[in-house]
């Protein structure tokens, strides 16, 4: 498995069908809901884990929140790769971008089930946050970079 930045058109539909497939899906929404408006900004960083057959495993996005804040979002890892380190080496990889960019700290918003995942890669809760979908409690967490 190695982390990159999706560059061919291939490994970016992959990224996107990942996205939607695993954060959206599920609740039954609508295909096109797994994009932002800011996925193009200047500064946005995008990853994609990929197996060894070129397989877009895992996926996430950093973007700077302000000057010194960096905010993870989309994270997603394919069900048949989750608790492989899949997550984590995505993660890693988006802390290292946003320390190379001279960002102190990067916050999240994070499902309750992911919850332990963050706080074992040292985020901690701060405070509830959103209810995603009517259904999906969130909290936000943080961590010093």
């Amino acid at each position: 498995m190695r982390v990159t930045t999706p560059q061919l058109p291939a490994e970016w539909a992959a990224y996107y069908q990942l996205r939607y497939e695993v954060l959206r899906q599920p609740w039954q929404q609508p295909p096109g809901s797994e994009r932002a408006p800011d996925d193009d900004a200047p500064g946005t960083v995008h990853a994609v884990a990929l197996a060894d057959d070129g397989a877009v495993i895992g996926v996430g996005r950093l973007h700077a929140a302000t000057a010194t804040q960096a905010q993870v979002r989309f994270m997603a890892v394919h069900p048949a790769w989750q608790g492989k380190g899949v997550g984590g080496a995505v993660l890693t990889y988006l802390e290292k971008e946003g320390r190379q960019r001279g960002l102190a700290e990067c916050v999240l918003h994070a499902r309750a089930a992911a919850v332990p995942f963050y706080e074992r890669a040292g985020y901690a809760v701060v405070a509830p946050s959103h209810t995603l979908f009517g259904s999906v409690p969130h909290f936000l967490m943080r961590k010093e970079l």
